[in-house]
């Protein structure tokens, strides 16, 4: 086995365009391109070109494709209409949260499910082995996909460009079969940073003439390459999860205030019912630690892992933290006592390499679009 990292069908495209690659989930990606707050700034104003082929694809198809998700993970997939997709999570036995993902309907019995990068394997391996006595097969597509995502307010104006797909009558979280720029595309109206945008699933070997396309046709309106560095302080603003932060095997959906995705209502037994529906009880009636929104009134930057304190005591910890370019201040989410999870909460600091910075507890999101 080679511990190389994987590479992306963009990978030369982005070194000739001069990124910052890093090692991320064993894929190497663009970390930035130039600036990270011109890139995530481009994004809340115009628009930001995003390369998310270490997604990890999954197919899972069959008669009885709907009945293996529907117990196999935590939402009422069955009930998901062709073309439309759901935000859902795998979860073990115990509650625990394996990975959060999209899954789309592409057809009466066919899904795709979208994993994180990082747990890709263990949710193909959970599928695998969850579909035992069901009539579906499982498939791994992840080396069959690249995925590019443009983001932003003109992210609708650039693609309507290169398409003649009825965007217009394309929902959020819901997905078409289209030609973008002469390449066929799942066009997806999902994505990760609290803007309109779409998320493009292709062949490798065309990804290449797709992301030229886009380059083109945004570059009149202020388009830029992206790299993870400000997907992740757009997916901060937006109050957003990431999985090994916000959530983790040793959180519930609903310690995470993500309840809403378990769907008890739906006929049949899935994996981890049981420890969910205690789970849901202790969230309603003594739940320990909630998770809050923190903005610094000081400079100092917050990261994950720091702890949060009041009155001289530790009451929960960051779990992600960095500089909001859009509100021009330090933000950081985290899980704090239930007692001081109130928005308005004062007195709450989080301790900076010995410090107490004061912040102020915050609603999620931090930041929200105009529709």
């Amino acid at each position: 086995m080679s511990n190389a990292p994987r590479l992306t069908a963009l990978d030369a495209l982005h070194r000739s365009l001069g990124a910052t690659m890093t090692d991320f989930a064993g894929w190497d990606m663009p970390l930035r391109y130039a600036s990270e707050r011109d890139e995530h700034n481009a994004v809340r104003s115009k628009a930001g070109l995003f390369d998310l082929s270490h997604m990890g694809e999954i197919t899972v198809t069959g008669p009885q494709a709907a009945a293996l998700l529907d117990y196999a993970l935590v939402g009422n997939i069955g009930g998901v209409a062709t073309g439309r997709a759901r935000y859902t999570m795998i979860c073990r036995e115990d509650g625990g949260i394996l990975d959060d993902l999209i899954v789309y309907r592409l057809g009466d019995t066919e899904y795709m499910v979208v994993a994180n990068a990082s747990n890709a394997q263990i949710v193909l391996d959970a599928l695998t082995e969850r579909a035992e006595g069901f009539d579906a097969a499982v498939r791994d597509d992840r080396d069959a996909y690249a995925l590019i995502a443009v983001q932003g307010p003109e992210s609708p104006g650039i693609l309507k460009s290169l398409t003649d797909a009825d965007l217009d009558g394309l929902k959020y979280y819901a997905g078409l079969p289209g030609t973008v720029a002469g390449v066929p595309a799942l066009i997806a109206r999902t994505g990760y940073t609290g803007e309109d945008g779409f998320e493009l699933f292709v062949e490798p070997r065309h990804a290449e003439t797709l992301w030229r396309a886009l380059t083109e046709a945004g570059a009149p309106v202020g388009l830029v390459p992206c790299g993870l560095s400000c997907r992740d302080t757009l997916r901060l603003e937006a109050g957003m999860p990431l999985y090994g932060h916000e959530l983790t095997t040793s959180l519930t959906p609903f310690d995470a205030g993500l309840g809403r995705v378990v769907k008890f209502e739906k006929e049949g037994d899935f994996v981890g019912r049981k420890a969910l529906e205690a789970a849901a009880e202790r969230a309603a009636t003594n739940p320990p630690r909630k998770l809050v929104g923190l903005v610094a009134q000081g400079r100092r930057v917050p990261r994950a892992g720091m702890a949060v304190v009041a009155g001289g005591h530790v009451v929960g910890e960051v779990t992600s933290g960095a500089p909001s370019p859009t509100l021009g201040k330090p933000l950081a989410i985290a899980y704090v006592d239930a007692a001081l999870a109130t928005p308005g909460t004062e007195g709450v600091g989080v301790d900076i390499r010995g410090t107490h910075e004061p912040y102020e507890v915050v609603a999620l999101p931090f930041y929200k679009r105009q529709k």
